[in-house]
C-alpha cells in the first residue's frame, strides 16, 4: 500500500491549462464605437416609433409615423428649406448679439463682486419673465417681422452666456491671485492672463446651451408675430390639421440645433482642448 501512495506522489500531474490574455481594446474600436452609436440609437428609436403606430394602427393625424414624415418631407420639401433657412437667418442673428453682449456682461459682472451682487438678482428676475410675454411688446415696437424673432432669441439666449462667463472669472482661486499679487500683477493682468483664458471651457460650453435656446426664442416669435419662419408654417399647418407636415417641421428645426450644437462642441474642442482629460488610449 506504501508503495502505490509513493507511486501514486512520485507521477507528475499533467500540464495546467495556461490563462488565458485579456485583449485589450484598441483605441480605434473605442472611437467607432462612439461614432456609431448616437446613429444607432436613433435609427432604433424610429424604428420603434414606426412600429408603434403600425402596430396600435395609430392615425397620421394624431401621430405620424416616421415613413409618412418622410414623404411629407419630400413634398414640402421647397416650403421647408424656405423657412429653414428664415428660421436659421434670425436665430443666428439674435444668437450673435447674445454672444457680443453676453460676453461683455459677464466680464463686467466677473470683474467685481460688487457688481456680481449688485446686478445678479436683477438679471434673475429678468430671465424668469416668459419671453412669449415679451413678444407682444416687441410687436408694438417693431412691427411683425424678422425683428421680433431676432431680439427674442436674443433675450433667451444671452443669459447662460452672462452666467458662465462670470462664474469662471469669480471662482478664480483666492490663493492663485494672491501668489499673482505677490508676483506684481494688477487686477487687469490676473484677468487677462489667467481669469479669461481660465473662463474659456465656461464660455464654450454655455455657447451650446445659447444656441439652442435661441431657436426656441425663433420658434416662440415666429408663431406669434412672423410671415414666414418654421414657426409659422408649424402654426399654418396646425390650423389646417397637417400633422405630418408639423412633425417635419419639428424634424427640421432638431436637425438645425443638432447641426449648430455639434458645430460649437467641435469649436470648444479645438480651442479649449487643454481644459478636456484625455484618455491615455487615445493620448
Amino acid at each position: 500500500m506504501t508503495d502505490s501512495v509513493e507511486a501514486q506522489a512520485g507521477t507528475p500531474a499533467g500540464p495546467a491549462a495556461p490563462d488565458q490574455p485579456v485583449q485589450p481594446v484598441q483605441p480605434g474600436q473605442v472611437r467607432w464605437r462612439e461614432r456609431l452609436s448616437p446613429w444607432l440609437m436613433t435609427l432604433g428609436g424610429f424604428l420603434l416609433w414606426e412600429a408603434v403606430c403600425r402596430v396600435f394602427r395609430i392615425p397620421s393625424y394624431v401621430l405620424p409615423t416616421p415613413s409618412v414624415i418622410l414623404v411629407t418631407f419630400a413634398e414640402f420639401r421647397r416650403a421647408l428649406i424656405v423657412n429653414s433657412i428664415q428660421t436659421l437667418w434670425t436665430t443666428l442673428a439674435g444668437f450673435g448679439i447674445a454672444v457680443g453682449f453676453g460676453l461683455l456682461l459677464g466680464l463686467i459682472i466677473g470683474w467685481s463682486k460688487t457688481i456680481y451682487n449688485g446686478l445678479y438678482p436683477m438679471m434673475i428676475g429678468f430671465n424668469c419673465v416668459p419671453k412669449v410675454a415679451v413678444v407682444p411688446i416687441l410687436v408694438l415696437w417693431f412691427g411683425i417681422g424678422s425683428p421680433p424673432a431676432i431680439l427674442t432669441a436674443f433675450l433667451i439666449s444671452f443669459f447662460p452666456i452672462v452666467v458662465n462667463v462670470a462664474t469662471g472669472l469669480a471662482t478664480l482661486e483666492p490663493e492663485l491671485e494672491d501668489v499673482l499679487r505677490a508676483l506684481g500683477a494688477h487686477k487687469r493682468d490676473i484677468m487677462l492672463k489667467v481669469g479669461i483664458p481660465r473662463a474659456l471651457p465656461y464660455f464654450f460650453g454655455s455657447l451650446k446651451v445659447a444656441i439652442t435656446l435661441a431657436f426656441v426664442g425663433s420658434v416662440v416669435a415666429e408663431t406669434v408675430a412672423a410671415n414666414v419662419g418654421i414657426g409659422h408654417m408649424m402654426l399654418i399647418a396646425q390650423a389646417n390639421f397637417e400633422v405630418p407636415l408639423v412633425f417635419a417641421g419639428l424634424f427640421a428645426l432638431a436637425a438645425q440645433g443638432i447641426g449648430m450644437y455639434a458645430a460649437f462642441a467641435w469649436l470648444e474642442r479645438r480651442l479649449t482642448g487643454w481644459a478636456f482629460r484625455r484618455d491615455a488610449a487615445g493620448a
